[in-house]
């Protein structure tokens, strides 16, 4: 009998938050894919060889590691950073994954309408296009905004935190969901998931309902700074975010059409999860309870 091999599967950003996440949900099924991990840092390369795994140096600003990463690769999972330099990034890569054969790409993208006009969120709509015009099979991954924005963007330090859309509904989705979602169609594969979109976006909470939620599972008070979207710039501006300077405009004017209603279904809910993973979502709450203990140590900061 002949065994049909392994898929290769490659995740950019495989030592970051969610590539991390993506590597866990593969070990569930350890026999079905072999995992290349495209890291940025040689010092990380070695040691992942050294754990065991099949770790590369790739550069997405470098397209010279393109090759060599990519040669046998069946699948890709595409995640660039939060800069303009995505563009480049993506197309080149893209390009790079038609040279190497590859047979299936799942993108992380936004929560974004075609006809956007906030610029990341345009961005993120041009990639797609891109590999919808490459001929490579293609998933698209469409995660509102992350649970994970209250521990690293804006944690609630001595019991406050702060949103720049006025009390304004935005979607949220825990990290592992997207990543459960991401390793699951990596794992099937085209043959069941090629030409999907999937959209991501558990439940709408205000600024002031998380507050509520969080101050419940905390045991302590937690309020919400409403500020206005003219507010964002500004704190860029000051230093308080590190940001590039032309993703952080973009995400001033995210904030502007999120308060304005232009982006209006930023606030929607639209959860797959369920129908892909066959469990719930998880709620904000749950995730609240889920990461207590560092959301306490933010809360118990003296102001």
């Amino acid at each position: 009998m002949t065994l049909t091999p392994k898929p290769i599967v490659f995740i950019t950003g495989a030592t970051g938050q969610t590539g991390k996440l993506i590597i866990e949900g593969f070990a569930k099924q350890p026999d079905a894919a072999q995992l290349r991990l495209g890291v940025r840092s040689l010092a990380a390369v070695a040691r992942l060889q050294a754990e065991g795994h099949d770790a590369v140096y790739f550069d997405l600003d470098e397209p010279r590691t393109f090759g060599p990463a990519l040669a046998g690769v069946d699948r890709l999972f595409l995640l660039t950073g939060y800069t303009v330099a995505m563009v480049h990034q993506s197309k080149t890569l893209i390009d790079a994954a038609r040279k190497a054969g590859v047979r299936h790409i799942v993108n992380q993208g936004v929560f974004a309408q075609w006809d956007c006009t906030d610029p990341h969120f345009a961005w993120f709509c041009l990639v797609e296009s891109y590999i919808e015009a490459s001929g490579i099979p293609w998933t698209h991954l469409h995660p509102n905004m992350f649970m994970e924005y209250f521990l690293r963007n804006a944690p609630p330090k001595a019991g406050v935190f702060s949103v720049f859309w006025g009390n304004q509904r935005g979607g949220w989705i825990a990290l592992r969901d997207l990543a459960d979602v991401a390793a699951k169609v990596l794992i099937e594969g085209p043959a069941r998931h090629a030409g999907q979109n999937y959209w991501m976006s558990t439940e709408a909470l205000s600024g002031t309902e998380i507050a509520t939620i969080l101050s419940e599972v905390l045991a302590k008070p937690v309020r919400c700074d409403i500020r206005k979207a003219a507010e964002f710039e500004e704190t860029y501006k000051a230093g308080a975010l590190k940001i590039e300077s032309w993703y952080a405009k973009s995400a001033a004017d995210f904030c502007v059409q999120l308060e304005d209603g232009r982006m209006g279904y930023i606030g929607s809910v639209r959860d797959e999860v369920p129908h892909l993973l066959g469990r719930p979502a998880i709620t904000f709450r749950e995730w609240a309870k889920e990461n207590k203990a560092e959301l306490l140590r933010f809360v118990e900061e003296a102001a």
